[in-house]
């Protein structure tokens, strides 16, 4: 039986992080053909890798995806390899010494929001003609339930709420090529460096477990199965749309847990 993505073509930023490779399987998985981006050679162990365990097609691509030149450079490649595009996943982040307004610096907040921000509107950019080529595409953004309420961290949390007004308007500028444009808002996830970080404060990681309804922090597979359903044509009837995937925590938290 064909996979969900049978015959779509995907591009999927941030491809050699928790949450990037764990897309990159569960598109392999269903069928899709897939460039995987990062600015880290790493993603070619990762497509290797997943390649070697589930199969199918897909090709590493090593770019900067905030620099205009790079990125139209890889979607030349997307054409030329795989015949053009259908499916976009703004994964890539990055967050620098991201801390209170008075105390940021310019530099970081100029790097934070070119990982965060403009890396999705260049590749949304030069993604959008292939998708017309193709009568149609589905864009799925990955922002943070940072966008969603005051945590902390200034420039991530400016750049991920901008990247959920701007993936709204694609949605409406876009409809009538039948190119859908959806934003997941994850809340903390289980990946290597979150957890590198967590483990040197065992109290505050065990703090924010309880904070969560379900009673855990989420993992990559949690994210890539909702960005399978955005980007298959089981959702062919949304865009425009917010989707919070955070175990319950922006729904609320239990009595006695801050």
């Amino acid at each position: 039986m064909p996979g969900r993505l049978h015959g779509k073509i995907a591009l999927i930023t941030g491809a050699a992080g928790g949450i990037g490779s764990a897309i990159v399987r569960r598109f392999l998985a269903e069928g899709a053909s897939i460039v995987a981006n990062d600015l880290s050679r790493n993603v070619e162990s990762v497509v290797a890798e997943a390649v070697g365990d589930v199969g199918g097609r897909a090709v590493a691509h090593v770019a900067n995806h905030s620099n205009e030149r790079e990125v139209a450079g890889m979607m030349r490649g997307v054409r030329e390899s795989l015949g053009g595009l259908d499916i976009l996943v703004n994964n890539a982040f990055a967050a620098f010494n991201d801390i209170e307004i008075a105390e940021l610096e310019e530099s970081d907040w100029d790097r934070t929001l070119d990982a965060c921000l403009k890396g999705p509107f260049l590749c949304t950019k030069h993604a959008v003609p292939l998708m017309k080529e193709r009568h149609g595409g589905s864009i799925v953004s990955i922002s943070s339930v940072n966008a969603l309420r005051a945590v902390s961290e200034t420039a991530y949390t400016a750049a991920k709420g901008g990247l959920i007004s701007m993936m709204r308007l694609v949605a409406a500028d876009y409809a009538e090529w039948n190119i859908r444009s959806n934003v997941i808002c994850p809340g903390t996830i289980s990946t290597s460096a979150s957890m590198d970080y967590w483990e040197q404060f065992p109290a505050g990681f065990e703090a924010l477990r309880q904070m969560y309804p379900l009673g855990r922090i989420g993992e990559p597979d949690d994210i890539a199965d909702y960005v399978l359903f955005l980007a298959s044509d089981e959702s062919r009837w949304v865009t425009g749309t917010v989707h919070t995937v955070d175990g319950g925590l922006m729904g609320g938290t239990k009595l006695g847990v801050v």
